[in-house]
């Protein structure tokens, strides 16, 4: 007998694990995060949203769920309720009210990467596996008990979309088994080791500036890791520049950290505080579009020597 669920998540990672759950269980309802307007101020609907009005799911955007949600979620009486990047702190009146309890979609194998961007700090931190965690919710965040974990592997140079999506695919695989788990009662919940708990807070604009002084190796993953959507951005002269995709030379260079040490039809490379320099190969001028680097160095020409800062 399939179970009753609800689901609460806003962003596409929180989509293949809502798919799933329509497929094989009762989807009682969606709750994602109230609408918010676009860049040129126009509302966007989030992925889950326009999942729920494709498939006819019962919708609610609660301003703040644990003011504004508990009563309508108390009368859909739900089995067990799965949240993946809802975006809101969830108060112990509203973990209460599923028979089953609640679960999460944690992008990391906990206790590793607690927080908000434990998918974008795989990268930054140049981790070589990361996974899917599937924890039950308490009122501590990413704290609770684990039902199951499955590892995946992080490629080489792989940004942060890249990984996003195979993660998100990774979830939905995760939830199937842990919601056949509480079905069949044979889920089994394990402490965490709080000893060797991290923590992958928000990223800062402030973080997203390259220091061209720290080692190559750190600014490539930086860059991996706010890519494709932010970018990692440094400034030339007055002009702020983004790159998206870089990495590492097998050329020797002398000069200073941030110097454009070698500029072509083709190569545009720029040296890190470790001595070695990176191949730049995707980036974006401010207010112009996103482009590859020969496509950069056809319509714009820069002075081997010149400075990133």
């Amino acid at each position: 007998m399939a179970l009753k669920v609800i689901f609460l998540g806003t962003p596409q990672f929180g989509v293949p694990t809502l798919q799933k759950i329509f497929e094989k269980h009762r989807l009682l309802a969606c709750v994602c995060q109230p609408d918010k307007a676009g860049s040129r101020g126009k509302v966007e609907f989030s992925p889950v949203k326009k999942f729920a009005l494709q498939h006819n799911v019962p919708l609610y955007q609660f301003e703040k769920i644990s003011r504004d949600g508990v009563e309508t979620l108390k009368s859909l009486a739900p089995d067990v309720m799965v949240t993946a990047a809802y975006g809101q702190i969830l108060s112990q009146e509203v973990i209460d009210i599923p028979r089953y309890g609640i679960i999460n979609v944690h992008g990391s194998l906990l206790p590793e990467l607690r927080g908000a961007a434990p998918i974008q700090y795989a990268v930054l931190k140049g981790m070589k596996r990361t996974g899917i965690t599937i924890l039950k919710t308490v009122l501590k965040v990413d704290a609770g008990d684990v039902l199951l974990q499955k590892p995946l592997d992080v490629l080489p140079y792989e940004n942060c979309g890249s990984l996003f999506e195979r993660m998100a695919q990774l979830g939905a695989q995760c939830i199937e088994e842990a919601l056949e788990k509480i079905e069949s009662g044979k889920a089994t919940y394990t402490p965490q080791d709080e000893t060797k708990v991290t923590f992958s807070a928000k990223i800062t604009a402030e973080q997203e500036r390259i220091d061209w002084s720290k080692p190559s190796q750190e600014i490539i993953n930086l860059i991996l890791a706010l890519s494709p959507q932010t970018g990692a951005y440094t400034r030339m002269g007055e002009t702020t520049l983004k790159i998206f995709d870089a990495r590492l030379s097998d050329k020797q260079y002398d000069g200073r950290c941030g110097q454009v040490v070698e500029c072509g039809k083709k190569v545009l490379a720029v040296l890190c505080g470790d001595g070695k320099a990176i191949n730049v190969l995707q980036l974006q001028l401010q207010n112009a579009k996103k482009m590859d680097v020969v496509s950069f160095l056809c319509g714009r020409r820069l002075e081997t020597g010149s400075c990133f800062e």
